[in-house]
């Protein structure tokens, strides 16, 4: 069998994984093995942040609900059920801009929200 040397692929390879080792600090961003540990772990914690940004954003919109759903004299879950009994399908996501950018749409919502409260007794 002939001899590979690999040549221009190599190169490639190799400025590839270099590129992506971009703005590490000293060896990391420019020994090859260095930097393929280090773009690899990054890479690593890339795939998991992304998954709890989503978490995080969630916990945002439900605490923004909560306080806001409180000036009104509710709870956060009690507001989140009677929603669900009134069949109103609104995200999170646009109750929490609700409760921020349109106050007296989100007290209608509550209004209507506590109509579907049991009373606490």
């Amino acid at each position: 069998m002939p001899r590979v040397k690999g040549g221009p692929k190599t190169r490639q390879r190799r400025k590839k994984r270099l590129k992506l080792a971009k703005g590490q600090y000293g060896a990391k961003s420019r020994l090859f093995r260095t930097a393929t540990e280090s773009v690899d772990k990054g890479q690593q914690y890339a795939y998991v942040e992304r998954k709890k940004r989503k978490r995080s954003f969630r916990n945002l919109w439900v605490a923004r609900i909560n306080a806001a759903v409180r000036a009104h004299g509710l709870t956060y879950s009690r507001f989140i059920n009677a929603l669900k009994k009134s069949n109103i399908g609104l995200d999170r996501k646009v109750l929490s801009d609700m409760a921020i950018k349109d106050p007296s749409g989100f007290q209608k919502l509550a209004e209507m929200a506590k109509a579907f409260v049991p009373a606490v007794g």
